[in-house]
């Protein structure tokens, strides 16, 4: 392939809006493929609708992987009501459980690895805003990776950018805004290490 082919393959998937919002580069309400994003946030919401009322966890597991594009694992469970504003960047693996009314804002991708407990009443955020007034309506995002085995205890709030380590526990109504090395505990607003798990608590 010459680099001139290469050059415009770079430019296209770069003009593609969802590429864009994962890369960390800001998306203005003005940009001419916002409607992309406003369509998915539309068909979320009426599927959303569905997923909360259902009764049962496997209709709630079917109707999240609608939301985010393929099927979770039968050994997940999800239990409602659960929010997302957008859905498509979502990625859940197996023997995830996710607890009562935990909110996913997902534009810049929420990865939750194997055996991850998720409490109720969790915010993973990964969208943000500039701080300049005037550019203040465009979107900022970065992921959030959740690592195998980890606990995000009730009422935590995780903040773009964040990445939760290997078996740590982050402690109830904790803000993380760092990331959270493996095997460790950590709590408070904002989050601070409180101990490393031993090899003996395995």
């Amino acid at each position: 392939m010459s680099n001139s082919q290469d050059i415009f393959n770079a430019q296209s998937i770069q003009k593609d809006i969802f590429e864009r919002l994962k890369s960390g580069k800001p998306v203005h309400h003005s940009d001419s493929e916002y409607f992309k994003i406003n369509d998915v946030a539309t068909r979320t919401l009426k599927l959303s609708q569905q997923l909360n009322s259902s009764d049962n966890t496997d209709a709630v597991r079917n109707f999240l992987s609608e939301i985010i594009g393929y099927e979770i694992d039968d050994s997940t469970i999800i239990f409602p009501p659960f929010y997302t504003n957008f859905g498509k960047f979502i990625s859940i693996g197996k023997n995830v459980f996710i607890n009562h009314a935990c909110s996913f804002l997902d534009m810049g991708g929420i990865t939750i690895e194997d055996d991850v407990l998720i409490g109720p009443k969790v915010n993973l955020i990964t969208e943000n805003h500039p701080i300049n007034p005037n550019e203040r309506q465009a979107l900022l995002t970065k992921p959030i990776l959740i690592k195998r085995k980890a606990w995000v205890g009730a009422g935590v709030t995780i903040l773009p950018g964040v990445t939760v380590g290997e078996n740590s526990i982050v402690a109830a109504g904790a803000v993380v805004s760092k990331d959270v090395p493996d095997n460790t505990i950590v709590g408070g607003v904002p989050a601070k290490i409180i101990k490393e798990i031993s090899n003996e608590e395995f």
